[in-house]
């Protein structure tokens, strides 16, 4: 144990101390799909401290919330292309509106260098569900969570011997996904077509 922290800090790693336990998970998936679940049936992943943006990374988790793993990855794989975009809900201020698949909500971005850093996490979610046993194609995202991490700390010198700090945040992205019945896997995706 002494060698296991030893290599921690050396390596300048901290524990992850993940935001949801497994009774949390047991208990929303109970709420909203109303089906019954074990521990055995859920599975996590973490992308940590990737340099992307926080703000969007929390609208990109906002979004593919209720999504099966194969729905998140074909949407993200579309925005990487760029045809289809990520409704942004919260931080709305100064957003252009644009012409949206769905109805209702026109502020929309295109978060390409995001939904990679996703899709990076979603096939390890992936790859956790089918080593763990589980079924992929029934393993909904029951949680998504974004959380700011380490500040990588640059300078820009500037003339008379001054300098500009130029800093830049990462973000740790953790997703976990339960296996449910195939009666309470959405089939489709959540979005709200145009009548038109």
């Amino acid at each position: 144990m002494l060698l296991y922290t030893w290599l921690l800090m050396v390596v300048g790693m901290a524990r992850i101390d993940w935001s949801v336990t497994a009774e949390d998970i047991i208990k929303r998936v109970k709420e909203i799909y109303g089906a019954n679940i074990t521990e055995d049936q859920i599975v996590k992943a973490l992308g940590y401290e990737y340099r992307i943006s926080w703000k969007k990374a929390v609208e990109v988790a906002r979004f593919i919330k209720g999504f099966t793993i194969k729905q998140a990855e074909d949407y993200m794989n579309k925005v990487i292309a760029m045809k289809a975009p990520v409704p942004i809900r919260r931080f709305t201020k100064k957003q252009a509106h644009h012409t949206t698949p769905w109805e209702g909500w026109p502020v929309a971005k295109w978060p390409v260098k995001v939904a990679k850093a996703y899709l990076e996490v979603l096939k390890n979610l992936e790859n956790n569900a089918s080593y763990r046993g589980l079924s992929v194609d029934d393993v909904v995202i029951v949680h998504a969570a974004v959380h700011k991490g380490r500040k990588i700390r640059n300078y820009m010198p500037r003339a008379f011997g001054r300098s500009t700090p130029w800093f830049q945040d990462t973000v740790t992205i953790e997703l976990a996904g339960a296996e449910l019945p195939s009666e309470n896997v959405p089939k489709k995706l959540k979005l709200r077509q145009k009548p038109y």
